[in-house]
């Protein structure tokens, strides 16, 4: 029998899901993520912390999540192509789950050119749809991704992928998640959301496919605490959708700290909205090491307590 993961149980009862990102340490110090998952703990139904992002050493996700499996949360370990061929995704994929971690984000990874290390070779063995599909062979047909059976019990995982709605076309995109979801992803976490509209329009095409249906969408949220922050979020950022009225909204605050509340409830409207989308399973908090935040933003839109 299939051991479920909380987040898996929560999304199942039908419940608005929350998860959360939190930041990974470039150090040893465990106390790190020990702090940040107190901070959301009964916050969120899951936390990721992400593999290598932006091509930076940190600590690996597997680890921190282990720690902060320690303290009481189910997590999502994010696992990427960039940095492993498929022999040691597989092996990854065994220690995960022995140590009862039973969920995990399925990532291309960020291009080595992004970080401060770029004469480091990539590997991207697999892409990431084909890491989806042999992680759910492992799981349901029981066998490595060569075709010989797993002796023994197999690795029991929710699998994640990811999305982004505001690539161009979007009528591409919105057949990109429908390959992962063939593939054997079981929930989407997309990118952040801003542009509403644009995302409606998105998720239109998400349902014209059924998508909906077969795929638990959790849709992702940053709130950005700086109209410098977001100017350069959307002339940086490849395919980042930040509407001018919001950078104009931040502008127009006085100083630092209420350019900090400002942009939390900017956030806020944005999740009052995505929770009237029909297909919008619940939302994925990302808050680039600011995780106080978090307990301020699921509590104004009343989702604290958890389920």
């Amino acid at each position: 029998m299939k051991t479920k993961s909380n987040l898996e149980r929560v999304l199942e009862a039908g419940h608005f899901a929350v998860t959360a990102e939190i930041g990974s340490p470039q150090n040893t110090e465990p106390e790190t993520i020990r702090r940040k998952a107190n901070l959301i703990k009964g916050y969120v139904d899951a936390f990721n912390v992400p593999d290598g992002q932006a091509a930076v050493v940190a600590m690996a996700s597997w680890a921190a999540c282990l720690i902060g499996m320690g303290e009481g949360l189910d997590p999502i370990v994010q696992m990427t192509c960039r940095d492993r061929n498929r022999i040691a995704l597989q092996m990854d994929i065994l220690g995960i789950s022995a140590f009862g971690m039973n969920n995990i984000l399925c990532l291309s990874g960020d291009p080595v050119s992004f970080g401060n290390q770029p004469e480091a070779k990539p590997v991207f063995d697999l892409n990431s749809t084909q890491f989806i599909k042999m992680v759910k062979v492992l799981r349901d047909e029981k066998r490595f991704e060569n075709g010989e059976p797993i002796s023994g019990k197999e690795p029991r995982l929710f699998i994640g992928a990811v999305a982004n709605p505001f690539a161009e076309p979007q009528e591409h995109e919105s057949v990109h998640p429908g390959e992962k979801v063939a593939a054997g992803a079981d929930f989407i976490q997309t990118l952040a959301v801003y542009n509403i509209e644009k995302f409606n329009k998105w998720m239109e095409l998400v349902r014209g496919e059924g998508l909906h249906k077969k795929v638990k969408i959790l849709a992702g949220i940053t709130p950005i605490t700086s109209a410098a922050a977001a100017r350069y979020m959307k002339t940086k950022i490849p395919n980042m959708d930040i509407p001018d009225e919001i950078i104009e909204r931040l502008r127009k605050v006085r100083n630092r700290e209420e350019m900090i509340e400002e942009g939390i409830k900017i956030a806020i409207e944005t999740i009052n909205h995505l929770r009237e989308i029909e297909g919008i399973a619940g939302i994925h908090i990302m808050t680039l090491q600011r995780e106080e935040l978090i307990p301020k933003i699921c509590s104004a839109v009343g989702l604290h307590p958890r389920p």
